[in-house]
């Protein structure tokens, strides 16, 4: 009997997680043909870590609150890009310019998520492809912003307008003079080595304190403590730490991770987890497992969603700042850099076994970091094995689309299950001498 349990819910696992073990397999299988040097791969994708992180977990809110995958942060993205054009018109440099750009996000990404909220109340069940179609929308309108309104109707400097026409800049560069480029990044940078063992041992000092005030179980403290040593002596390992100290690679240089930045994704992540504890955090819970019960409880099912979807659209500003002025970057694609923000963020973290209606903080990292490890050794593998780097391109791309196609289709399964089942269990539990309907 045991057996037979511990059997269903291995199949069960699998069935949940397909894509995040799909994407493990497809990704050991680009990085074993691209022959890419370990090095490199790993200081990519710490790269992209540091990147898009922020951004993806900002998807977790609406999920949470039943709305699906909020494609809609790509006008998040937009108020976050207004942000910084215009922290660049009035010369406001370095991590001054990006507080501004922040603090104008807070109350563009507040308005725009209100009418995105209100707009997906009126679509309830199709808040997925409703908050796409209207990212697609909201890019019409930016672009005759950026294109017609700033720099004739509101006036604008040589700095980002076209001298001699109207409009701005296809591309503002965040080097030089605006000092945006790793405005946080650089910051305060430490060694990978070093961050991953004081984060081991502030994870074992925390399971034993709250093991001691009673306020962690044995069971969860144990596996805390393991999880730390089993890290800390990975990390210690001749060959894991040659490559992390940078003795593989040949600058020499140790692999290292803005401080910042990383504490703002801990910020983030310990303010989805704390967010859901309070009143409002159960109700996002409440209206996400059932609208109907959750409005029959008194709760106004449509503030609720609303604030959800308002809370999201600001981070995703934020995060969308993160990425711009990130190491790699240094550039500000002004009417295209906002497209794919929804696409990549809705695909990484159902890579990481989030779906439509249920995500985590650890879920939207491991997605982040299976997607982007994906995205690093494609290219690769596609020249190796069709002499063609293209071809990597547009399995990236078939990838992204075919992700969130797959978590759809899924969801829509379950979902006919759920009441096959349900239709199942009343017709067991209609008495059989009952009259018929």
């Amino acid at each position: 009997m045991k057996k037979s349990n511990f059997g269903e819910k291995l199949t069960a696992h699998i069935k949940e997680y397909a894509v995040t073990y799909l994407f493990i397999a497809i990704s050991a299988f680009f990085f074993a043909v691209s022959d890419q040097d370990l090095s490199y791969t790993v200081t990519q994708l710490i790269l992209r870590l540091n990147r898009n992180a922020f951004i993806v977990l900002a998807l977790i809110i609406p999920i949470i609150a039943g709305m699906g995958i909020n494609f809609a942060i790509t006008i998040g993205a937009m108020a976050a890009q207004i942000g910084l054009l215009l922290a660049i018109n009035w010369g406001i440099t370095g991590p001054r310019g990006i507080l501004v750009a922040a603090l104008i996000t807070l109350p563009l990404g507040s308005l725009f998520g209100l009418l995105i909220g209100r707009l997906l109340n009126k679509m309830k069940g199709q808040e997925t492809i409703g908050s796409m179609i209207l990212g697609y929308f909201a890019t019409g309108l930016y672009q005759l912003l950026f294109l017609f309104i700033f720099g004739k109707i509101i006036p604008m400097n040589d700095n980002v307008s076209i001298v001699g026409s109207t409009g701005i800049k296809n591309t503002l560069n965040l080097t030089g003079e605006t000092d945006l480029y790793m405005a946080i990044d650089g910051l305060v940078r430490v060694k990978l080595l070093t961050a991953v063992f004081v984060i081991c041992g502030v994870a074992a000092a925390f399971a034993l304190v709250q093991l001691l005030r009673k306020k962690l179980d044995k069971k969860n403290a144990v596996i805390i403590l393991a999880a730390s040593v089993v890290i800390s002596v990975f990390f210690l390992l001749p060959g894991v730490k040659k490559l992390f100290d940078g003795s593989l690679t040949g600058s020499g240089k140790p692999v290292t991770i803005p401080l910042i930045t990383w504490l703002l994704v801990l910020l983030l992540c310990l303010f989805n987890s704390m967010l859901m504890r309070t009143r409002i955090g159960q109700k996002f819970r409440a209206v996400g497992q059932n609208r109907t019960v959750a409005n029959a409880s008194g709760i106004n099912v449509d503030k609720t969603r609303i604030i959800a979807i308002m809370i999201s659209t600001v981070l995703a500003g934020w995060g969308q700042i993160i990425f711009m002025q990130s190491e790699g970057i240094g550039t500000f694609q002004t009417y295209s850099a906002h497209e794919q923000v929804g696409l990549y963020a809705g695909a990484a973290i159902l890579v990481g076994g989030a779906s439509i209606d249920r995500a985590s903080n650890s879920q939207a990292l491991i997605g982040t970091f299976l997607f982007h490890l994906m995205f690093i050794t494609a290219t690769g593998a596609a020249t190796r094995l069709f002499g063609d780097s293209a071809i990597g391109e547009y399995f990236r791309a078939f990838l992204s689309y075919g992700v969130i196609a797959l978590a759809l289709v899924m969801y829509a399964w379950r979902g006919v299950k759920a009441v096959k089942k349900a239709q199942e269990d009343k017709a067991e539990d209609k008495p059989k001498d009952a009259p018929p309907a």
